[in-house]
């Protein structure tokens, strides 16, 4: 296994995990997710729907290691859902962007470590 393959590895695992507990938080209407979606306008009806693209960007994450085009969408996917939720950010103001920024930092690192190891568009 070479060492990108395996940077590659860590930082999808670590996103997929991450991004599936924040997938947990939305889905079962979690006080904190709740008080950002407020802050933000947000409708908590959202929350449900915008975890379950959390949760299938995970899925889908985890997925390329299988089907490496799988793992490319999802990271598209995902890169796109955080610019947008930066956005949401802006729109009202607010400024702490700490979490936005940081998932959208991990995408970006698990879609680009993918297509170096997959090659650009997924297949190699």
């Amino acid at each position: 296994m070479s060492a990108v393959y395996a940077v590659y590895a860590v930082v999808t695992v670590l996103t997929a995990a991450a991004l599936g507990y924040g997938a947990y938080l939305d889905l079962v209407g979690h006080a904190s997710i709740a008080a950002i979606a407020d802050r933000l306008s947000v409708p908590r009806s959202w929350m449900a729907p915008l975890g379950v693209c959390l949760a299938a960007g995970s899925l889908g994450l985890l997925a390329g290691f299988a089907v490496p085009l799988l793992g490319t969408a999802a990271g598209i996917g995902l890169v796109l859902y955080f610019l947008g939720a930066i956005g949401a950010h802006l729109r009202v103001g607010d400024r702490r962007l700490g979490g936005a920024l940081g998932f959208l930092a991990l995408s970006v690192a698990a879609l680009v470590l993918g297509a170096v190891v997959h090659g650009v568009h997924g297949v190699r």
